[in-house]
């Protein structure tokens, strides 16, 4: 037999063996164009999936329930922030669940349904300066920057506190190291004074909420304690009992260390009941939503859940995207994904932890890139990014474990179905009664025009950009083609495409902008006032003109991405015209369905 034979044979079994397990051996990307993964990716990839599994789950048996919690039909919108951006006269540099509060009442008052955030997941709190949201320690748990020290029982403050506090207030970027200090300085303060002095409510409530969050809590706390312990090291290279999470090593570790977790858990439980407390305002607001959330698409792989959840989080793979338009060598986004296959197991526990975690708090959820319900990019470690494999999840199951969660919540479900949809996607996920993602910078037809509001769908959240897009001031002036530009990012467009759609926005915007012009955002706000769709997010961002965007994808230190502050505090949002435009819109629209 020739060697060409053998070696196509060889590659036909691996094939074989990779469709077996979930894993498709090649892919055509966004141009068409197929590519064959190479060996070594599908070895990596059907490894890892398959450990201490002799089959793949059963995967093929019907799903069956009740569509995901549709909220009560009416038209409503959300006030989209990140809340780190917020200023305020009291936060410590950074926003808090105090500022969440404040917002939550002038958004209702203002006509808006919901508060939209950005991830609050917990982060890793000795390395803050790794500030994005959509790579977290955890998703299970939150980020305790986010505390409202100045609101924290028995906390007293001092002159101290409150210089440093000022001097945080004053940058126009978030300096999490300094806030981060600070922070943990006083919250250690409170600790101890809770200790001495908490009433009995306080104590009770704690060991309440210890209970309840039972054993994830209580590995989330030993994680962070033992990466004190061990600092700069990943768990991989902790003490083989630690490294593999043994239930009689973290025994050990809780009873050495018992201050020190409970610390942890103290902050859990301070978060938690600031945000519960978030909650409940809204819904004595009357806000029909009150808080709509964000999951991230997947954990740090050096993270806590990744370590105490090693069967079913894929710490040694990233998930990503293959090569597209805007990123010719596909992206690797650093973030370690499930394994489809003992996800499923014990009913898909893990998946519904995580959505009550967020679920618990919220009227509606959103999932970023919810195509990965279905199927993931999925790149070895050490392979370059277009050298990955989509591997297939159940995605029946994961609609109705969704739905279920959904229904017990009362909580809408958001899919960011954004980017390469895979044919009958969105159908599928309509018929669980998920709601779609629709931004309308990509709302086009394929000669430009912008497609009409009567083009969007009921079940859908409707918005002008993302997070990760330019505002809408900054798409205006084409300042962010600039941006990148000078700091090496390809724009993906040339000035003259983005002066087309320019003119195409304008053109869809005339009918809609009243006495505002059509360069206005209110005239946009207007726009989605007039679609369907049941909700439409509005980023206060663009309600405050703002040119810079929130975060440019690719970039790491070229930009401050998760750090730019709001240039208005949150005391004078209802004082700036712009800001009153578009509730007027909002406003005017809603009589407009009356009549």
């Amino acid at each position: 037999m020739a060697l060409a034979d053998v070696s196509g044979s060889v590659m036909d079994e691996l094939a074989a063996n990779a469709r077996h397990w979930g894993v498709e051996p090649g892919y055509h990307d966004v141009f068409g164009h197929w590519h064959d993964v190479p060996e070594e990716s599908l070895r990596a990839i059907v490894a890892a999936i398959s450990q201490g599994r002799e089959r793949p789950a059963a995967l093929d048996r019907p799903a069956t329930g009740e569509l995901a919690f549709q909220g009560d039909g009416s038209k409503l919108w959300a006030l989209a922030i990140q809340l780190y951006a917020i200023r305020s006269r009291r936060n410590w540099g950074i926003g808090d669940f105090g500022d969440l509060q404040a917002a939550i009442e002038l958004a209702a008052d203002a006509g808006a349904s919901a508060i939209g955030l950005n991830p609050l997941h917990a982060l890793f709190l000795d390395q803050p300066e790794n500030a994005s949201p959509y790579g977290p320690n955890s998703r299970l748990f939150l980020n305790p920057l986010y505390i409202a020290v100045d609101r924290v029982p028995g906390f007293e403050p001092d002159a101290q506190f409150e210089r440093e506090a000022q001097s945080c207030r004053e940058p126009a970027l978030v300096d999490y190291s300094r806030v981060a200090l600070l922070k943990t300085k006083a919250l250690r303060l409170a600790y101890e004074r809770f200790q001495r002095a908490a009433a009995r409510e306080w104590c009770d409530d704690f060991e309440a909420f210890r209970r309840e969050r039972g054993e994830s809590l209580a590995k989330f706390s030993s994680f962070e304690v033992l990466r004190a312990r061990y600092p700069g090291r990943p768990w991989r290279e902790w003490p083989e009992a630690l490294a593999a999470a043994e239930p009689g090593a973290l025994a050990d570790v809780r009873k050495s260390e018992t201050e020190e977790c409970g610390f942890i858990e103290y902050l859990q439980w301070l978060a938690h009941g600031q945000l519960m407390e978030c909650r409940d305002i809204a819904a004595r607001k009357g806000m029909t939503v009150g808080l709509y959330l964000d999951l991230a698409v997947g954990v740090d792989p050096n993270g806590a859940d990744a370590w105490a959840h090693q069967r079913t989080i894929l710490a040694g793979l990233s998930a990503g995207a293959p090569p597209d338009e805007f990123n010719p060598a596909g992206q690797n986004w650093g973030l370690a994904p499930f394994s489809p296959h003992a996800l499923a197991d014990h009913d898909f526990r893990l998946m519904r932890e995580l959505l009550s975690s967020a679920m618990r708090y919220a009227g509606a959820v959103r999932l970023d890139h919810v195509l990965g319900l279905k199927r993931l990019f999925i790149i070895p470690k050490g392979m370059d990014a277009k050298e990955g494999a989509y591997v297939l999840f159940p995605f029946e199951q994961l609609l109705q474990v969704v739905a279920q969660e959904s229904n017990k919540h009362r909580c809408i479900f958001i899919g960011e179905d954004l980017g390469t949809v895979p044919e009958g996607f969105r159908e599928t996920t309509a018929r669980w009664g998920i709601w779609t993602y629709r931004v309308m910078i990509f709302e086009r037809w394929p000669n430009g025009e912008f497609n009409g509001p009567q083009h969007y769908p009921v079940a859908a959240l409707a918005a002008f950009n993302t997070h990760d897009l330019p505002t809408f001031s900054g798409w205006m002036s084409a300042a962010d083609l600039a941006v990148k530009r000078a700091i090496g990012i390809d724009p993906g467009e040339t000035g003259e495409s983005r002066a087309g759609a320019q003119a195409a926005l304008r053109e869809a915007l005339g009918q809609f902008a009243g006495p505002n012009a059509v360069d206005s955002f209110a005239a946009a706000a207007g726009f989605l006032a007039a679609t369907p769709s049941r909700l439409v997010s509005i980023a206060i961002e663009d309600m405050l003109d703002v040119v810079d965007q929130v975060n440019i994808p690719g970039t790491v230190d070229q930009y401050p991405n998760w750090r730019r502050k709001l240039p208005v505090s949150l005391e004078q949002w209802t004082s700036q015209p712009s800001f009153n435009a578009v509730c007027a819109a909002f406003d005017y629209a809603g009589r407009s369905r009356k009549r």
